[in-house]
């Protein structure tokens, strides 16, 4: 092999060389930390016009996401459960569904893009390198984390433009809201629903046997008879959940045994009309003790004194049953004269 075939080694360290000294020579070190590229500014660092369009593009965004925050509300409101749509490439789908979940997608990626939007034309974009330390800082790097802190709000922008900050203040404020009329999937709103019940002035009294009107001579003394409003019919769909508050029972006791006078006064001829629902936890009422004019309920053994204004005697019911005032029309059917004065069934806060 010729002197000229064999690779000059340049960065071997020197066998003689600082021989005389006891040393070897070193190489350069390959790991040497580069140091941080050269800063380079950004279209908006140097033109105020650039800025106050990326300024106005976030504020943009953020309006959007109140609008499409404002679309989620108003989808809840406009849209039924059951309406279904199409919609291309997807098909058939719950209008309810399609429409919350692309008002709230938007409200939330609007907020999203205009954050990442206003850190990267608007912030400081300047990097900063810094020591790694222990995690018990010292109270002068505590004090410098703070100014840096209060440095970059400073750089942010954030004070200087206000259209900005007040944008993303709505924005972040209104998305919550779609957060809370999520609630209203927990269930329906009771509204007055508790206090109201089929009965009004001039419904006839519906024997749930027979399916007729009731007239006095129908009803014995001593004996218990279940009635409905009339127009209720057990096909409807919410059959079960008005005749939970409008059944009613019927006894016919004489006039003089009757103890308490708004229930003489609310009655026609002896016959009484009292809730079948049991003021406990709302079980129907079916057990009638003709002597003593006692109801019982087969749950828990509430029971009730019919002859004295229905109050509790014995059970764990905490109030007396309520009574419907009842009259007779011109055909000479029983009739209601209006609904329940109080709520039907077991007690519930907001009675009064």
């Amino acid at each position: 092999m010729s002197n000229q075939e064999i690779p000059e080694e340049k960065h071997l360290p020197s066998e003689q060389g600082d021989a005389h000294h006891g040393g070897v020579a070193v190489a350069d070190d390959p790991f040497a930390d580069p140091g941080l590229p050269v800063h380079k500014p950004r279209i908006q660092d140097i033109d105020e016009r650039a800025a106050k369009r990326s300024e106005r593009t976030v504020a943009m965004l953020f309006t959007i996401s109140m609008l499409a925050t404002i679309g989620f509300i108003a989808s809840y409101v406009i849209f039924p459960v059951d309406k279904i749509v199409y919609i291309f490439p997807i098909g058939k789908i719950s209008a309810l569904n399609f429409s919350l979940g692309m008002t709230l997608g938007v409200a939330l990626f609007c907020i999203g893009a205009g954050a990442v939007h206003w850190a990267r034309t608007l912030m400081s974009d300047v990097e900063v390198a810094a020591e790694r330390h222990e995690i018990a800082a010292p109270p002068e790097v505590k004090a410098q984390v703070l100014q840096d802190f209060r440095d970059g709000a400073n750089e942010s922008g954030i004070g200087r433009r206000p259209l900005i900050r007040n944008t993303m203040l709505g924005a972040m404020a209104m998305v919550p809201l779609a957060g809370v009329m999520l609630l209203r999937d927990l269930g329906p709103l009771p509204e007055k629903k508790l206090r109201k019940t089929l009965w009004a002035k001039g419904k006839l009294l519906i024997n749930q046997n027979t399916m007729e009107p009731l007239r006095p001579e129908d009803v014995l003394v001593g004996s218990l008879t279940f009635a409905m409003p009339e127009g209720l019919d057990e096909h409807q769909h919410d059959f079960q959940v008005q005749i939970a508050k409008a059944a009613l029972m019927i006894v016919r006791i004489q006039p003089d045994d009757i103890k308490d006078k708004k229930e003489l006064e609310w009655s026609h001829d002896g016959i009484v009309a009292y809730s079948k629902i049991c003021t406990h936890v709302g079980c129907p009422i079916s057990l009638y003790e003709q002597q003593t004019h006692h109801v019982l309920c087969p749950c828990h053994q509430s029971t009730f004194d019919l002859s004295d204004g229905a109050r509790v005697i014995f059970g764990p019911a905490g109030h007396a049953l309520p009574q419907l005032r009842i009259g007779v029309n011109d055909e000479g059917f029983l009739e209601a004269l209006g609904d329940f004065e109080e709520p039907v069934g077991p007690s519930f806060w907001e009675r009064g």
